[in-house]
């Protein structure tokens, strides 16, 4: 049996002309000798509603492609289209990779391993008594686990809607244990009390401008993570960076899930440093580092 060298895949999303995950991909397929392509499906430059989303899954699967990633807005909207769920994806509630094989959409979320990664490299040392998580989308929830199995001893979440915000606290302390996490119906109410923050909204992104939480809030105790890494520096990371904060971008999340989503489409074990290294000289070049 010949082996697969040719590949193509996806990310479908909106707002994501910007992705630095099609070089990302693309070069290490290169690096392993395969004929790899990424594609990005933008339901804002294609001027789709997000109701488009079955019919992009159906689209990319008619084409023959390995499988897709999937963003924001759909890491939870996607489930009710796909055949399985891997454990991570059925215990987490969202997918950021769908796999297409032998005819079924199998989901994955390798979000909370990116997280966890970079948290793990970026902030080693970093107190973990409590933390203030903002957002419990897709997300989140990732996140959300990650920062949990990193051994904050209590995260508090706050969500524009609170009863979402609540389901995931509901989640985590049923896997990790009653008192875990908690929904918040403020940022200040839990700031003053925290060791850091993780933004994990989409607020920062270009295409969501803005800082997720009161500057005032921010002391130079704190540390401050964001998932979103266009751009590398978002208001929120270069306000805590001026207050004194530890800042930690959102670009070695974005790698560290990449290299576990390259393993699933192609059955290759990605090499995570080189992806890193690949990443740092895009932002270089764009003069986003």
């Amino acid at each position: 049996m010949t082996e697969k060298t040719s590949y193509r895949v996806g990310l479908i999303g909106a707002g994501i002309q910007l992705s630095k995950s099609p070089a990302l991909h693309m070069r290490e397929g290169a690096a392993h000798g395969l004929d790899y392509s990424y594609e990005l499906v933008d339901v804002t430059a294609r001027h789709l509603p997000d109701s488009a989303l079955p019919d992009l899954l159906d689209e990319l699967e008619a084409r023959g492609f390995a499988g897709t990633n999937i963003t924001h807005p759909f890491k939870q909207a996607v489930i009710p289209y796909l055949s399985e769920l891997s454990d991570d994806a059925r215990m987490l509630g969202a997918v950021n990779t769908v796999v297409f094989t032998d005819g079924k959409r199998i989901g994955h979320n390798t979000d909370w391993y990116g997280f966890y990664e970079n948290f793990s490299r970026g902030l080693p040392h970093a107190k973990r008594d409590r933390a203030l998580l903002l957002g419990a989308g897709g997300a989140g929830v990732a996140v959300a686990h990650a920062a949990l199995k990193l051994g904050m001893g209590r995260l508090d979440i706050f969500d524009r809607d609170q009863a979402r915000a609540e389901k995931l606290a509901d989640d985590l302390n049923g896997r990790f244990g009653a008192g875990r996490a908690s929904a918040v119906d403020d940022p200040a109410s839990s700031l003053p009390h925290a060791d850091g923050l993780i933004n994990a909204t989409p607020i920062g992104m270009l295409a969501h401008p803005g800082i997720p939480v009161s500057p005032d809030l921010l002391e130079p105790r704190h540390w401050v993570t964001d998932i979103v890494y266009v751009p590398l520096v978002t208001e929120l990371l270069a306000t805590a960076k001026s207050k004194g904060c530890r800042t930690l971008q959102g670009g070695g999340m974005t790698v560290f899930q990449a290299a576990e989503a390259f393993r699933l489409f192609c059955g290759r074990e990605p090499d995570a440093e080189r992806m890193s290294a690949h990443f740092n000289e895009i932002c270089a070049a764009e003069g986003n580092a």
